[in-house]
């Protein structure tokens, strides 16, 4: 008997769980990659900080704090804890991210908890680029909630505005589109 729950816990139905790896973006325009590991425990640690979410405004406040975590974490294992909000204070440093680099990164996060059945009132939408004044443009992770009210709303999930590590810009792609979000460079 014993035998069969361990078989069964081995090649049972679902998913075997096992470290996740993922691949940073970073000196400007994804010039440079690096695979990141995150272990199983961490995984599950954000897999129960996002099961309290009861509502999709919940769970994008609490995606915001994860998805920071998991730069803090990506930040221990490669340059990009390095990376400063905007573009202007990073001073050429090797890890520095700009917004194409952040926007890649973050979809490639949000894409790991999505297949993981970690987000349960959003999925992962392409990339979006905003462009004003002709020549300033800025890319940034999207997710579409599945089950608000209306369903179908955008929002950005946006790392570019803050210190490494800090929980993420979630708004409305609307506001976004419309230039709104922290004030930086």
């Amino acid at each position: 008997m014993r035998w069969l729950l361990i078989l069964l816990c081995l090649c049972g139905g679902g998913r075997a769980l096992a470290d996740e790896q993922a691949v940073v973006c970073f000196n400007y325009g994804c010039m440079a990659r690096q695979e990141v590991s995150f272990a199983e425990a961490r995984i599950a640690e954000l897999g129960q900080r996002l099961g309290l979410a009861d509502t999709p405004v919940a769970e994008r406040a609490i995606l915001a704090q994860v998805v920071g975590q998991m730069y803090r974490w990506a930040g221990e294992q490669s340059p990009i804890h390095a990376d400063r909000p905007g573009d202007f204070l990073d001073d050429a440093v090797h890890g520095m991210m700009d917004c194409i680099d952040h926007a890649e990164t973050t979809t490639g996060f949000l894409h790991l908890l999505e297949g993981r059945g970690l987000l349960h009132f959003h999925v992962v939408e392409p990339i979006r680029r905003r462009v004003r004044w002709l020549v300033s443009q800025h890319f940034s992770a999207v997710i579409r909630d599945v089950a608000g009210e209306p369903p179908g709303q955008q929002f950005v999930v946006d790392t570019w505005f803050g210190e490494h590590g800090d929980p993420a810009v979630v708004l409305p792609l609307e506001d976004w589109l419309d230039g709104e979000g922290p004030n930086v460079s």
